[in-house]
């Protein structure tokens, strides 16, 4: 992918999901210093990989202040700064109306109180190098209520809001932040719920124009556009790579319809 990320230094959380490993695989294609973060039961999806000196990974739990610290001191002394921020940690499991105060105070730490603390931290090395970019993964889960889900996409719909609120309040120092708002995507966790590639896709298909679920590449492509001097003036914005799910009406891709079907028409 040549070397548009060259000298570059970035730090990803939920780096060993499938998202992030293709955000990795392409940020290191172009030249970039990763450092990949994420526990350390996931994290053989990243050491698996033998992806070389220009990947750091570094365990832990990313709701610990302590481990952030280390994380970006060590983007620091390893690789010389810190350039750019993905943030796609999240814990997807919801209890709903039956959570507690202490799955609230959980979920809200790893989903959003995480990325605001890393972009402070990581800020003043991003001033220092000129400026930087941060792209959060929020979701569609942000705009949208799901059956029996209540704390994720409460999580989701609050990063969109540090997204903006951070673009403008770190517009000074030329950092850009910017939100992706992925659809159904083929994740570890999909597998698990649905067993195959074709039942999800059968599932997404109500829902997203495509016919399918996203390829994890996909919402890889957007984040490493969005990092990208390609979005050099985009900064506090959505981009939404979910195949038109938020685009649709009430009625999605036509499956009310189909299942009520219309007796009279003009």
């Amino acid at each position: 992918m040549g070397d548009a990320f060259a000298g570059k230094v970035v730090i990803i959380t939920g780096a060993a999901s499938l998202i992030g490993v293709e955000a990795i695989q392409q940020l290191l294609d172009s030249g970039a210093s990763v450092v990949a973060c994420d526990t350390e039961t996931n994290a053989r999806h990243l050491t698996e990989r033998g992806w070389g000196e220009q990947l750091l990974v570094l365990t832990g739990d990313v709701a610990d202040d302590a481990y952030l610290s280390t994380v970006v001191d060590s983007a620091v002394t390893r690789f010389g700064g810190v350039d750019m921020l993905v943030t796609a940690a999240a814990i997807f499991a919801d209890p709903g109306v039956l959570a507690t105060q202490e799955d609230w105070r959980r979920i809200l730490d790893v989903n959003v109180v995480s990325v605001a603390r890393l972009i402070n931290l990581c800020a003043p090395h991003m001033k220092n190098r000129g400026g930087g970019s941060v792209v959060i993964v929020s979701s569609i889960s942000g705009y949208r209520s799901q059956p029996g889900r209540i704390l994720y996409p409460t999580t989701k719909s609050a990063l969109l809001g540090l997204s903006r609120n951070s673009a403008q309040a770190l517009a000074p120092d030329r950092i850009r932040v910017n939100a992706v708002l992925p659809g159904w995507t083929w994740s570890r966790n999909i597998e698990r719920r649905y067993g195959t590639r074709e039942r999800a896709d059968a599932f997404a298909a109500e829902f997203q124009y495509w016919g399918r679920m996203a390829d994890p590449g996909e919402i890889a492509d957007a984040i490493y556009f969005l990092l990208s001097d390609k979005a050099s003036f985009i900064t506090g914005a959505e981009l939404n790579v979910d195949g038109g799910y938020l685009g649709s009406g009430p009625e999605a891709t036509g499956q009310a319809m189909e299942k009520v079907p219309v007796i009279w028409s003009p």
